[in-house]
């Protein structure tokens, strides 16, 4: 019944609970949306070169007697998945993780073509990356980008990926939580929780919304047992967006501020603001905050349209903007609504440099 409902609602017609009618064929099915979409999920493998310490370099005789090197270099293989977001300029997103001290890649598309691919750049704090496809690279297949601000718990998302190196693999499920962090991965986090399942090889891979639209890369999963257990996470494709607007503009992604600190409502605050909005706690003298009119205790609520849900997001969205780039908020003060513009200025802590210039 659930499947006939997103039939139903794909074809714009009122959602109603029925019986698949099996006698005359209409039965419900994924089956037009995973056409659609899975060619252009891609598998990526990837060469690359990691140091490990030398185990027989702490044994004190070994150091004496022997010309022995504190590391070594040993060549790895590890594969994953990509999502062709350009098929003109063969662009791939995939995860940071997956392509981490990468020395070569190659790409395998659905139809079994395979290209070499260069890195473009990466982006370990929000694990995003960005590949090339190198040679003829004619009838591509890209997805089309959604907006993941617009999705919502209890959407139907399907993840397809490339699993255990079993090959393409599609999953289903819903959207399970939005703006999840605290996961332990280091940097920018605001992922969508999901319960489709997503196992070792899908990082990197799609995670799509009943339009066959791309609302988030595949990225990580709770699994105490080492198994998938219903809890998986994707990166937000628009903050995937922003992070690969400017790893193909620079190789780099620039970190912006606007000179504030920032923490989420207190419960109290949360019921009167209806769990939505950040504030600000302390604004540094000369910012660009300060010189946007912003005070200490003002309650950020939307920036450029798109609801706060929380500080978190806030500081997301302020550190994926590129530096010089402006934000409209609106925000409350004692009461009142009140908007202004603020010009995002760069950083104080190191940029994050593509990888071959390292």
């Amino acid at each position: 019944m659930v499947l006939a409902g997103i039939c139903a609602l794909l074809a714009g017609a009122p959602v109603l609970a029925q019986v698949p009618d099996i006698k005359t064929g209409r039965i419900p099915t994924l089956a037009p949306i995973v056409r659609e979409t899975t060619p252009a999920v891609v598998n990526i493998s990837v060469s690359a070169r990691v140091k490990e310490d030398n185990p027989l370099y702490r044994d004190p005789f070994f150091r004496e007697f022997f010309d022995l090197p504190r590391q070594f270099e040993k060549e790895v293989q590890a594969t994953g998945s990509g999502v062709i977001v350009d098929a003109e300029r063969g662009y791939v997103l995939t995860a940071n993780h997956v392509v981490a001290q990468i020395s070569s890649a190659q790409v395998t598309t659905k139809d079994g073509r395979k290209f070499a691919a260069r890195l473009i750049g990466r982006d370990p704090a929000t694990d995003i990356a960005v590949l090339q496809l190198q040679g003829p690279r004619s009838n591509l297949q890209a997805i089309a980008l959604g907006d993941s601000d617009k999705i919502d718990v209890g959407d139907f998302v399907i993840a397809i990926g490339n699993p255990f190196g079993l090959g393409q693999t599609v999953t289903s499920g819903i959207v399970s939580a939005l703006g999840r962090t605290g996961l332990g991965k280091q940097g920018y986090e605001d992922f969508i929780q999901t319960d489709a399942s997503i196992n070792p090889g899908n990082s990197g891979g799609a995670l799509v919304d009943l339009r066959g639209q791309l609302v988030g890369i595949n990225t990580a999963i709770i699994s105490p047992g080492g198994g998938n257990v219903g809890i998986g996470f994707a990166v937000p494709i628009n903050m995937a967006r922003r992070v690969m607007e400017q790893l193909v503009q620079t190789g780099e992604v620039r970190r912006g501020q606007i000179g504030v600190s920032i923490h989420d409502l207190s419960a109290d605050q949360a019921a009167k603001e209806g769990n939505q909005g950040a504030e600000i706690a302390e604004i540094v003298s000369g910012s660009p905050a300060e010189k946007a009119g912003l005070r200490k205790g003002d309650v950020v609520k939307a920036v450029d349209g798109a609801p706060i849900r929380s500080a978190a997001q806030l500081r997301n969205i302020v550190g994926l903007t590129p530096i010089g780039g402006r934000l409209d908020l609106r925000f409350e003060r004692d009461g009142a609504v009140h908007t202004a513009t603020v010009e995002v200025g760069p950083a104080k802590q190191a940029t994050l440099k593509r990888a071959a210039d390292r």
